[in-house]
């Protein structure tokens, strides 16, 4: 099989800025286009909208800056699932909160560090590259399950969670947005709760690329080794609802159910937010925190 290097596009107004931000990428395996301002950079999005995966966006620029470009991304069939990294100096809570609010989940604020940047990017690209897996999966398992009124799963790997996620989707109204937020609450009752992973030590996983090697590492462990998440799927009268159950000790879902501006530059955390926000009707975490239920109003 081939490989496709994932396709970033950086657009500053700033010719010195093109050049860092494209030199900082440059040692890994990425293939990096730029622009020198809103227009053009929408230009070439529109014009080949399924090439680029990460969208490195400038928010102030001339002709059209990056709220602009934003709006039109988001509005766009094919682009809006793509990542936008807003880079910008107007770092106060009240700008961030604006961009999260427009659609983007991952800010840089200038000047930044090249480690910043390297794993705010990462991120966003490993976000890009899962997605892109499992919508493959969902197109693969369409047919009939718009027809599913009652299922119930139990799985244990990062593949199994995938596999369902994808299942339950097509099963539902919008699965490109569905399958988004159903794997991120699927991936955390995995990784959260049957294996106690931290929200610090993901951070340091994920820094040090190690995040998947030490999940397979726990899922192996004779205190997990028979640990499962269940999931329920229920069509009723006007609504869908999908629980997830892990065997963790819980925890306190409040402070993730928003994209949180403090949180921006971190290489991970916004998946409980995407599901709720973007995903579904409404998303509630019951008892100790480790069941969540999943609505999605029919129309």
């Amino acid at each position: 099989m081939n490989h496709t290097p994932p396709h970033i596009l950086i657009v500053d107004d700033e010719a010195l800025n093109l050049e860092i931000i494209s030199e900082y990428l440059s040692e890994f395996d990425y293939r990096v286009s730029t622009a020198e301002d809103g227009a053009i950079a929408w230009a070439m999005l529109e014009s080949n909208p399924t090439d680029f995966d990460v969208i490195l966006l400038d928010r102030m620029m001339p002709n059209m800056n990056g709220m602009e470009v934003l709006e039109k991304i988001k509005q766009h069939p094919i682009l809006q699932h793509c990542p936008v990294i807003f880079q910008t100096a107007k770092a106060s809570t009240s700008d961030i909160a604006e961009g999260m609010n427009a659609g983007s989940y991952y800010y840089l604020t200038k000047p930044f560090e090249e480690q910043v940047l390297l794993s705010v990017t990462k991120t966003a690209v490993n976000d890009r590259l899962r997605y892109k897996e499992i919508s493959d999966i969902l197109d693969q398992t369409k047919l009939t399950l718009g027809l599913l009124n009652s299922a119930d799963f139990e799985f244990k790997s990062l593949e199994e969670a995938k596999a369902i996620s994808s299942l339950i989707s097509n099963a539902c109204p919008d699965p490109a947005s569905v399958v988004m937020g159903l794997t991120e609450l699927m991936i955390n009752a995995i990784e959260h709760g049957n294996l106690a992973i931290t929200y610090n030590e993901k951070s340091d996983l994920n820094n040090n690329g190690t995040w998947l090697k030490e999940v397979n590492k726990r899922l192996l462990l004779d205190k997990n080794i028979n640990k499962f998440v269940a999931v329920s799927f229920q069509r009723h009268p006007g609504f869908i609802e999908i629980s997830v159950t892990d065997q963790g000790e819980g925890f306190d879902s409040s402070s993730y159910m928003e994209f949180d501006p403090d949180r921006v530059m971190d290489n991970h955390g916004r998946g409980i937010a995407v599901a709720n926000k973007l995903s579904f009707s409404s998303v509630e975490y019951k008892g100790k925190g480790n069941e969540v239920h999943a609505r999605i109003l029919l129309n």
